[in-house]
């Protein structure tokens, strides 16, 4: 049956006295009718015994209680959220390469710089030997550089100058006699400039062994020491280059937490970055909640706020609201810190309890007030005092704003100072006549 507004169906209530008294006078026309036929056959015979039963008729006891306006209620509205690590990370090696050893399996806790796995080093191993051999023989070829010519060198090589000289002179010696021969005709001219030629080829031969000797005297250009120094450092990196890269073919635990999974066995060659094991920290866990946006708003920055977890109560602190809306929940995303003494697990349950202020009016009525009627409606008895002093009951359309506990808030059509049945209303019809055993 379709749902009616309040104020449909107080029309209706409105109109329900007007169709009961057209009626009530129909049927004592019927009723009237049938008497005066009884009398004129003589056969009416007055009910005396029903007749005092409804003249001595006893008002049913209620209990009842008067109502008083309220302006504003509290309420507790609870948010559901999970708990999440602090960090959790999939730890991978930054190189391929085939996995050798793993040390820890799921569950484990460790601690952080432990190691978890190896790959295979056996290549990089040679390779850091052959480089390192080729710094050796480059450094050795530096310090010969950096110290110079030794004094044997150097002693050769005055020999060779003094002994290119002597040469040259004699070789001058016979250029002047082959001169004055040639002027007297005593020689030809090849045979003088054969001589000649000598001479100087000595002349040059000295020029170079003097230029050595300059050289080793003055030791090795900044250059040729500069360029060695350049070739041992390029090795230097390399080595460095490679000892980093078999430092990372040993996966180390970033920080303490436990295993969560691990997803590899020795023997798998694994790709770079591919994990390895999943760790989870455990200490100081969080617990992230949507909250509405006006709730979010105000909220104070750490802050302690009650949560609830496992059915157990946590005291948390607000580490941080997010700023942004989550466009699918249209809610803010709170981030509440949880002692580290917290025993709970990472994607359990946990609700948050707010309470709030809500500005609206109605009246308490304890909940075995209510009365359910038709089309989805609630309703309650109001007691109404009439001039002859008795009491009767009138039905009261209600609409249920708030439920605490064994309380609900209403509004309707009562008022403040109304007298409300809030017990054995089941025994009740409109109109009966009650008389107030108790009120509250």
């Amino acid at each position: 049956m379709n749902q009616q507004s309040i104020p449909e169906v107080l029309e209706r209530e409105k109109s329900f006295p007007v169709r009961k008294w057209q009626l009530f006078l129909a049927g004592s026309i019927i009723l009237l009718a049938g008497v005066g036929i009884g009398k004129f056959n003589g056969k009416f015979e007055p009910n005396d015994t029903s007749v005092q039963a409804q003249t001595q008729a006893q008002p049913l006891p209620v209990e009842t209680t008067k109502i008083q306006l309220a302006k504003n209620y509290q309420t507790v509205q609870s948010y559901t959220g999970e708990v999440v690590a602090m960090r959790t990370s999939e730890i991978g090696f930054e190189r391929s390469g085939k996995l050798v050893e793993i040390l820890v399996d799921e569950g484990d806790r460790v601690r952080k710089g432990a190691i978890l796995a190896k790959l295979d080093t056996a290549n990089l191993q040679a390779q850091r030997r052959s480089l390192v051999a080729q710094k050796a023989q480059a450094e050795a070829r530096l310090v010969e550089l950096k110290n110079g010519a030794r004094r044997e060198q150097i002693a050769a090589a005055k020999a060779s100058v003094r002994d290119l000289e002597r040469q040259l002179k004699l070789e001058e010696l016979k250029t002047r006699r082959r001169k004055y021969l040639y002027e007297q005709g005593a020689i030809s001219k090849e045979q003088f400039d054969e001589v000649a030629f000598n001479s100087q080829a000595l002349s040059e031969r000295l020029n170079n062994a003097q230029s050595n000797l300059e050289e080793l005297l003055n030791g090795t250009r900044y250059e040729q020491k500069a360029a060695q120094q350049a070739a041992v450092d390029q090795l230097s990196a390399e080595i460095t280059n490679l000892d980093i890269t078999i430092a990372k073919s040993t996966l180390k635990a970033p920080f303490t937490g436990i295993i969560g999974l691990r997803s590899a066995d020795e023997g798998t060659v694994v790709e770079a970055g591919k994990s390895v094991v999943r760790l989870v920290q455990d200490s100081q866990p969080e617990v992230k909640i949507g909250v509405p946006i006006n709730v979010a708003g105000k909220l104070v920055s750490q802050s302690q706020q009650e949560l609830e977890i496992g059915g157990k109560p946590y005291s948390a602190r607000v580490k941080s609201i997010l700023p942004e809306v989550d466009s699918a929940t249209r809610t803010r995303t709170v981030i509440l810190q949880l002692p580290s003494t917290a025993k709970v697990s990472p994607r359990e349950i946990a609700r948050f309890k707010i309470s709030q202020t809500i500005a609206t009016e109605g009246f308490w009525l304890p909940i075995t007030a209510l009365v359910k009627g038709d089309r989805g409606l609630w309703s309650c008895y109001a007691v109404v005092d009439e001039k002859d002093g008795n009491s009767k009951v009138e039905r009261r359309l209600i609409e249920v704003l708030e439920t605490n506990g064994k309380r609900v808030l209403v509004r309707g059509t009562i008022q403040a100072g109304d007298t409300i049945v809030t017990d054995g209303t089941q025994r009740l019809v409109p109109g009966q006549l009650v008389s107030k055993e108790s009120e509250e």
